[in-house]
């Protein structure tokens, strides 16, 4: 019965690109002293009762390197967004300018740079236990196929693709991260 045993592996290199693609995400939120749309993107706003994207209350841009925009549509709301991106934990200082809100990226210090890097530690560590654990669930299921009778040199071999392919996404979150915080730490 289990001499026919597959391991699906495109599903765990599926979901351990989801863990990398959220690696991505988080490492676009951290702050590097240029100005960039995605780092607003896990700032809510409370509009109309609801917790909103920014991105869905007015438009971003970044007309410079060291300048955000954002044109809020509805005008009851600038007071709600300025709020909001004071209370994210930028560090940016909102500027009023009717419906216009400016945001100016001012230059981050050393100190600020550290503790940016060691942010980016903590997003890739959460990226490795991600894997890890994607590593965990392919190895249960050759536990289970070993079990239902899986030929020992067939579940060694299942084991070293899943190993493989664990140290192949361990090996890019860890690049991704050495680039981040290359990124960070340029003045």
């Amino acid at each position: 019965m289990a001499d026919d045993f597959e391991l699906d592996t495109d599903d765990l290199t599926r979901r351990m690109d989801g863990a990398i693609a959220n690696l991505r995400t988080e490492f676009a939120s951290l702050r590097t002293g240029r100005a960039s749309a995605s780092m607003l993107e896990p700032v809510m706003v409370d509009a109309y009762g609801t917790m909103t994207p920014i991105n869905q209350v007015g438009t971003v841009n970044v007309p410079e390197s060291r300048m955000v925009t954002i044109n809020v549509w509805d005008k009851s709301l600038v007071g709600k967004v300025e709020k909001a991106i004071r209370e994210s934990g930028l560090g940016i200082n909102p500027q009023l300018n009717g419906t216009i809100i400016m945001l100016p990226i001012p230059e981050l210090n050393e100190e600020r740079r550290r503790e940016l890097t060691k942010v980016a530690g903590s997003y890739a560590e959460n990226a490795r236990v991600s894997i890890r654990n994607l590593r965990r669930d392919g190895m249960d299921q050759i536990k289970k196929a070993k079990a239902d009778g899986l030929s020992e040199d067939d579940q060694k071999f299942w084991e070293a693709e899943v190993q493989e392919l664990t140290n192949t996404y361990i090996a890019k979150v860890d690049a991704q991260l050495e680039t981040k915080q290359e990124e960070i730490m340029q003045v």
